[in-house]
């Protein structure tokens, strides 16, 4: 008979880290730039972050804890996801530091903060993939009695799209090529993605 380990969540989990965050993995990375109403740029990645409609589409984060990205996205109602990729990895980890609020991320990583188009928030210039987004909601995470907890999912809709044109591969966007990084489990596991790894399943007609 197969051997389960089984706890509840509020009593802990008895192991030597918590096994959530690797069961649930490997994640993408919602690598989020902002600027505050005062024009204070913020960049900072967040392991909660996925796509979560096609049209429009929409993706979004959550943030343990009320930080600067949350604060200058309430603030400004817009915020940039950049996609976080291996040469770029150093580069995250960086702005994932805690600083104080008017320290500027793309200064403190080396980065370059590029002009969006729709938005005021800038772009990580070195990231293959940017989605500008305006916000759409704002939600205050509860646990299952209904009582606020410290943590805020941020919704936004993506209103334009920039995408290096080398990653486009007869019309179709190469997936392994923009060598996305992932987040996993334990204080400091990332996971990598290779063509080894792919295999496809159509849908049943």
């Amino acid at each position: 008979m197969t051997a389960i380990h089984s706890y509840d969540p509020k009593t802990g989990h008895g192991l030597k880290h918590d096994p959530l965050n690797a069961i649930v993995a490997p994640r993408p990375i919602g690598w989020i730039s902002t600027v505050s109403a005062a024009g204070v740029r913020n960049l900072a990645p967040y392991s909660f972050f996925n796509a979560f409609n096609y049209r429009p589409p929409i993706i979004g984060f959550s943030s343990t804890g009320w930080k600067d990205s949350v604060r200058n996205i309430e603030e400004t109602g817009q915020f940039v996801w950049n996609l976080a990729t291996r040469p770029l990895a150093q580069a995250v980890n960086a702005t994932s530091a805690m600083v104080a609020h008017e320290v500027d991320e793309f200064e403190l990583a080396g980065l370059t903060a590029a002009p969006s188009v729709r938005v005021a928030a800038p772009r990580v210039a070195e990231s293959p993939v940017a989605f500008e987004c305006r916000l759409t909601q704002m939600i205050r995470l509860t646990d299952a009695e209904g009582a606020p907890i410290d943590a805020w999912l941020t919704l936004g809709e993506v209103v334009m799209v920039h995408i290096d044109q080398a990653l486009l591969i007869d019309g179709v966007y190469d997936t392994v090529a923009a060598e996305p990084i992932l987040r996993a489990g334990g204080p400091a596991d990332y996971f990598g993605i290779d063509p080894a790894g792919r295999f496809q399943m159509y849908r049943p007609t």
